[in-house]
């Protein structure tokens, strides 16, 4: 299958401090990523780096078929969806919600005086649809549950059918039923045949959703564990990522952690 993401060697120094330590790790098109790990294992890093916002001190990264540093990362960067709690910061309280997910047609946050076309908000009214939230088209995204403007940041990173979708920590924060509720909407994407190569960064395994195929664990910046979930992610590994004895169970797709 081709490669959509492609990391070399890759190091990430700040104030002398590897952030991300010679990362070999490569995205198929077909392939839907978990990356797991402790706070400040380097996960959003990575996620980054994959969304070209910042560039690899050394090694190389290929994004779609082209290398960071070679390549104008304005012309690549709509061909990639991100979702993040960063982005959710920087929409405007008083936009619509149509409106937060129309303005990726353009990659801009806040509408000003940009001229959409009717397929452009048809497309975005079919992708509110999609994930439940076409009848809050109209308010405010101020005004918005956690939960909620979780899958507004989700339909905006979809909104351009994008070639990679990055997903940081999208349940974070939710409770119990909006958490359930965004996984089973995550899981229906990813086992869908046009769905792009997904990754998605979380602390949980709890959080994975159905229909994810592989998982990277990271510990420091390095990498503990990588490849297919039903071989990488193990009770082993989780214990050598967190450094704690960690048991692990699986069940109806869904798995679950805690300390032993």
């Amino acid at each position: 299958m081709p490669q959509v993401l492609e990391f070399s060697d890759v190091v990430v120094r700040r104030n002398g401090r590897d952030i991300v330590s010679h990362l070999d790790w490569t995205v198929a098109d077909d392939e839907r990523w978990v990356v797991l790990g402790p706070n400040g294992a380097g996960k959003t890093t990575v996620l980054q780096l994959a969304d070209t916002l910042l560039h690899p001190t050394s090694g190389a990264v290929t994004i779609l078929g082209e290398r960071l540093g070679r390549t104008d990362v304005f012309e690549l960067r709509p061909r990639i969806g991100f979702a993040s709690s960063a982005m959710a910061r920087r929409v405007p309280p008083e936009e619509t919600v149509l409106d937060v997910v129309l303005t990726a047609a353009f990659s801009v946050v806040g509408r000003w005086r940009e001229a959409y076309d009717d397929i452009d908000e048809r497309r975005a009214l079919r992708v509110l649809a999609e994930w439940k939230l076409d009848h809050l088209a109209d308010r405010t995204f101020g005004t918005l549950s956690d939960g909620e403007q979780k899958r507004v940041q989700i339909a905006r990173a979809v909104m351009t059918d994008p070639e990679l979708l990055l997903l940081d920590e999208p349940t974070a924060s939710l409770d119990l039923g909006a958490r359930e509720e965004l996984l089973g909407l995550l899981s229906g994407y990813a086992q869908a045949p046009t769905t792009p190569a997904m990754v998605m960064v979380t602390h949980h395994v709890e959080e994975i959703p159905v229909g994810f195929t592989h998982v990277l664990l990271l510990r420091d910046g390095e990498v503990v564990a990588s490849g297919p979930l039903g071989e990488a992610l193990t009770a082993e590994n989780l214990t050598a990522t967190f450094g704690l004895e960690i048991a692990l169970t699986h069940e109806g797709g869904r798995y679950a952690a805690r300390a032993v």
